[in-house]
C-alpha cells in the first residue's frame, strides 16, 4: 500500500475525554474516531487491525470445528421473554419498537437466537455435537461508556455456541475451546492468563475468563507464580488457616476509642496490628439482619456471599436498621452480646484475642475470644478476597495479584436455555431430552485496545506482529527529489509485495521527522529507511519498533526480502 493512496490522520495531542493510554493512542494514531458516547468509527487504519484480529479468531474457530453463521443484530422480544431475560437483563439492553409497535432489542448477546435455531433444526442425537459461531456487532447501553473501545456501547464480538447430547460431550468441546482461545491469544502476541471465573448472569456452572495482563485492567487476578493456578479475585478461594485457633491469652476488656470507627484507626490508636482486629458488617437478606465478620485488613467478596443460599439477595444494612438491631452506630458494632446470626470468614473463625466493636458508641473490646466472651459463629464461610501471600488453593505456593483486561469468556451453560426454550433432541432410545449447551465469547474490538494497553512506549503503539496494520514501512528520505532513492524504494517495495509481505510505502512529500513520528505512533513493527547518503555508502537502515537503534544493512548485496522475513518470523 502506498500512503499517498491510503488515509491516515494522526494527532499530536489526544482529545480531553481520553483517559486510558489505549484510548489516547488509538485516537492520536487515527485508528478510531468518536461519533457519540460509546460509539466509534473504525477508520481505515484501525479497520485493518480489527480485520487481522478477526482473521486469527476465524482461523482458530474454523480449526476447532466450529461453523460460522451470521444472526440478526435485531432480535424479537418474544425469544427473550421465553427465557425470562427480557425483564431482568436490565437497562443495558437497548429496546426498540418497529412500525407495528412490536418489541425488539439490539442484541447484546445471542443465546436466545441460537437456541431458537437449534430447536428448529436439530432433531436427533446423530446431529450432535454442533458448534456455531459468528463475528458481529453487539450493543450494550453502558451507563458510563468510557475508555474508548475498551468499554464502548457498540462493539465487535465473536460469540460461539455449542449443542450436545450429554455433559461429557460439552466438557470435551469446552476443553477444545479453552485450547483454541489460548492459541488465539498466543498468535495475537498478547500476554494473557486464563482464569477461573464466576458465571454471573449467563448462568451455568463452568466458566473461564481470558485476560490480557495490563496495569490498567479493571479486573484483579489472583495467580500463583509457581503453578498454573489463576482465578478472578471474586472466585479465588481463601483457604482457612492451617493451624487450630489459639487459646485465649488475656482477659477481655472494654476500651474507650472515641471517634475511632475503622479497623485501621482502632489498631493505630491501640498500637496493635490491624490483623488483630475484626470488622463487623451488618447486612439484610429476606428481611433479617445478619452480621458478617472479616479480619480488619480483609475485604468482603460479595460474589462469594451471594453464593450462600440464605444471603443470595443480601444488601448492606442502613444506619437506621443497624441502630434498631444493635442499639449502636456503625463502626462500633460487634458480635458480643447480640442474638443476631453471625457469619464469620474462615480466617476470623481461627482468631483469638482479637479487637471488635463493643456495641457501644466510642468503645471497642480488646482480647475478645469466641466461646469465652461471645457465642461461636453460627456459620463459617469463605467470604473475603484473597490477598498477596495467601496460600494457593492448588497447593502450589503463594498467591500474587495482578490486573487484567477481560477479552474472552467461556461458559458451560448446560440446559439453562434449552429447557426454557424447549430445545430438545431424541436420544438413542427415542426419549426427548434438552440439549446441553456451551457459550464462548471474545471481545474482538476490545482485544485491539487491550493490546495497545500492553504494548506501547513514549513514541506510541507497538503492535504485536499478527495485528499490526502493516508489517513493514518503507520511509524514503527525499523521494520526490532524488531519483536513485525513488528507484530503490520502489524496487524494495515491489519485492516485499511480491513476497506476500504487508508493506506500506510512505511516499508523502514530508519532513523525515514527521514520517518517523507517524510510523512510531501507529506501531508498525519493522521500518526500512532509504536515503541518498546511506545509498552512497552502500547501505539502508533497518529498525524494529522495539529496537533502541537502527542497524545498517548492506545494499544491494543483502537479500532484503530474506532479511525482513527472518525478522518477521523472529518477532
Amino acid at each position: 500500500m502506498r500512503l499517498a493512496s491510503f488515509f491516515i490522520s494522526t494527532l499530536k495531542e489526544a482529545p480531553a475525554e481520553a483517559e486510558l493510554i489505549s484510548h489516547k493512542l488509538m485516537l492520536r494514531a487515527g485508528l478510531i474516531r468518536r461519533l457519540g458516547s460509546g460509539l466509534y468509527t473504525w477508520m481505515p487504519l484501525g479497520l485493518k487491525v480489527l480485520r487481522k484480529v478477526e482473521s486469527v479468531v476465524r482461523e482458530e474457530m474454523d480449526a476447532s470445528g466450529a461453523l460460522e453463521l451470521l444472526m440478526p443484530a435485531i432480535q424479537p422480544a418474544e425469544l427473550w421473554r421465553e427465557t425470562g431475560r427480557w425483564d431482568v437483563f436490565g437497562p443495558q439492553m437497548l429496546r426498540i419498537k418497529d412500525r407495528h409497535q412490536r418489541d425488539f432489542c439490539f442484541g447484546p448477546t445471542h443465546e436466545e437466537v441460537i437456541t431458537d435455531i437449534a430447536r428448529r433444526e436439530i432433531r436427533s442425537y446423530r446431529q450432535l455435537p454442533l458448534t456455531f459461531y459468528q463475528i458481529q456487532t453487539k450493543f450494550r447501553d453502558e451507563i458510563r461508556p468510557r475508555f474508548g473501545v475498551m468499554r464502548a456501547r457498540e462493539f465487535v464480538m465473536k460469540d460461539a455456541y455449542s449443542f450436545h447430547a450429554g455433559s461429557d460431550s460439552l466438557e470435551k468441546t469446552y476443553a477444545a475451546m479453552h485450547e483454541a482461545y489460548c492459541r488465539i491469544f498466543s498468535r495475537l502476541g498478547v500476554g494473557f492468563r486464563a482464569v477461573t471465573a464466576d458465571t454471573g448472569p449467563m448462568g451455568g456452572s463452568g466458566s473461564h475468563e481470558f485476560h490480557v495482563l495490563a496495569d490498567s485492567g479493571e479486573d484483579a487476578i489472583a495467580f500463583c507464580p509457581d503453578s498454573e493456578y489463576a482465578a478472578n479475585v471474586e472466585m479465588a478461594e481463601a483457604l482457612p488457616p492451617a493451624g487450630p485457633r489459639g487459646a485465649a491469652g488475656s482477659v477481655m476488656r472494654k476500651v474507650e476509642t472515641v471517634g475511632k470507627k475503622t479497623c485501621e484507626e482502632v489498631a493505630a490508636f491501640l498500637s496493635l496490628p490491624v490483623e488483630q482486629t475484626i470488622k463487623t458488617l451488618a447486612v439484610v437478606a429476606n428481611g433479617e439482619v445478619y452480621l458478617l465478620l472479616l479480619r480488619g485488613d480483609h475485604h468482603l467478596n460479595e460474589t462469594k456471599v451471594r453464593k450462600i443460599p440464605f444471603l443470595c439477595d443480601f444488601r448492606l444494612a442502613n444506619e437506621e436498621e443497624i441502630r434498631a438491631k444493635t442499639g449502636c452506630l456503625p463502626g462500633y458494632i460487634g458480635p458480643a452480646g447480640l442474638t443476631l446470626p453471625v457469619i464469620a470468614d474462615r480466617t476470623v473463625a481461627a482468631m483469638n484475642d482479637f479487637v471488635c466493636g463493643a456495641n457501644e458508641e466510642n468503645y471497642h473490646l480488646v482480647n475478645a475470644n469466641f466461646g469465652r466472651d461471645m457465642k461461636e459463629p453460627d456459620h463459617v464461610f469463605d467470604i473475603r478476597n484473597v490477598i498477596p501471600g495467601d496460600p494457593s488453593p492448588d497447593g502450589g505456593g503463594k498467591l500474587d495479584i495482578c490486573r487484567g483486561i477481560e477479552v474472552g469468556h467461556i461458559f458451560q451453560l448446560h440446559t439453562k436455555y434449552s429447557e426454557a426454550m424447549k430445545a430438545v433432541y431424541l436420544d438413542e432410545s427415542g426419549q426427548s431430552r434438552p440439549m446441553e449447551m456451551g457459550c464462548y465469547g471474545i471481545g474482538v474490538s476490545r482485544i485491539v485496545a487491550a493490546a495497545v494497553e500492553q504494548n506501547h512506549d513514549a513514541g506510541g503503539i507497538i503492535f504485536p506482529e499478527a495485528m499490526a496494520p502493516f508489517q513493514v514501512v518503507i520511509i524514503p528520505i527525499g523521494l520526490k527529489k532524488n531519483t536513485e532513492v525513488r528507484i530503490e524504494a520502489e524496487s524494495i517495495y515491489a519485492a516485499l509485495c511480491d513476497a506476500g509481505i504487508d508493506v506500506l510505502l510512505d511516499d508523502r512529500d514530508d519532513r523525515p521527522g514527521v514520517m518517523f513520528a507517524d510510523m512510531e505512533l501507529i506501531g508498525i513493527p519493522h521500518r526500512i529507511v532509504i536515503g541518498e547518503r546511506s545509498l552512497k555508502q552502500g547501505i539502508i537502515e533497518y529498525q524494529g519498533r522495539r529496537d533502541e537503534k537502527a542497524q545498517a544493512i548492506p545494499y544491494p548485496s543483502q537479500d532484503i526480502v530474506g532479511f525482513i522475513k527472518s525478522r518477521i518470523r523472529g518477532a
